[in-house]
């Protein structure tokens, strides 16, 4: 398999003085139908297979896989995108759906050539891999759920916040920029597991990239979210990555989702919501232990 477009193992140098890493070179990719969004790509071993990164709600690609791009280098094909409203991911005057995220996976593939591939997905990245296994079954060859969930929240009290979230959202959209952005910060205060001063700026701009009003309409989208009903159907091989001590997506919402894939691969680590970035040491070994599982590498 050539190398696609864009793609390369030389990373593009990073910015300690923000607190950005080095990253794969980057670029804006036009899904046609679907508006422009941005990608990042490594080349990965020649006819090696290809897994989509799919990240997490307000962040971005970069800022949540960047501990894993350079191992996953040694495996496979690497291709990650912005979910739309995210980072610089496809703007849109629709309201944020997962299903329309999980299409525009399989857009992104059908521009780049690549007919089958394996899907990896971090919390809110989780559903929206879920969705591509199930709108597109004949191109999804594997799965990796990461601090994820197959129902969002077990109490209406939960879920009813989400879908306030989502409707602000909506009503968010008729703010000035700033009031979006101090609507954003504020939620993020209250909802991280680290205060906004423990945050580098890298990571600030990155999130602050983003459509605030869409990435907010991304709650009542995980509110909505339920695939109890057929994820047992999925055959594909999947891999489960369960962080323990999460306090965003709660172990025992993530046990759920394992127990609806009985022949799924296990991985416990003792990490919370953001110890993709923070505690990676612990992170990345199992998760690329699930790649390989998932990708038949």
């Amino acid at each position: 398999m050539a190398s696609p477009p864009g793609s390369s193992t030389r990373f593009e140098p990073g910015a300690p003085d923000i607190g950005r890493p080095p990253l794969p070179p980057g670029r804006v990719v036009e899904l046609p139908g679907r508006g422009h969004t941005f990608v990042r790509e490594v080349a990965g071993p020649t006819d090696a297979p290809t897994v989509f990164l799919l990240h997490g709600w307000t962040v971005t690609a970069a800022l949540n896989w960047f501990p894993v791009y350079k191992p996953l280098a040694e495996l496979v094909r690497v291709v990650s995108l912005d979910h739309r409203g995210h980072g610089q991911g496809i703007r849109t005057r629709r309201r944020f759906r997962l299903e329309d995220a999980a299409d525009d996976v399989a857009a992104l593939a059908d521009v780049l050539g690549i007919e089958h591939f394996a899907v990896a997905g971090y919390s809110l990245g989780g559903p929206i891999a879920q969705l591509t296994w199930q709108r597109h079954r004949d191109r999804v060859t594997g799965l990796v759920l990461c601090a994820t969930f197959a129902r969002s929240a077990t109490h209406l009290r939960h879920r009813a916040v989400l879908r306030g979230v989502g409707s602000i959202g909506r009503g968010s959209r008729l703010l000035p920029r700033r009031r979006q952005v101090d609507l954003l910060s504020r939620g993020m205060a209250a909802a991280g597991s680290s205060s906004a001063g423990d945050r580098p700026p890298w990571f600030v701009s990155e999130v602050r990239s983003g459509s605030v009003p869409m990435m907010l309409e991304a709650g009542g989208a995980i509110a909505r979210f339920d695939s109890t009903g057929w994820l047992g159907e999925i055959e594909v091989p999947t891999g489960v990555l369960i962080t323990q001590h999460d306090t965003i997506v709660p172990p025992d919402r993530q046990h759920r989702l394992a127990s609806l894939l009985p022949h799924a691969e296990l991985r416990h680590v003792p990490i919370d919501h953001d110890g993709c970035v923070t505690e990676r040491s612990l992170f990345v070994p199992p998760f690329l232990e699930l790649v390989r599982h998932a990708a038949s590498v």
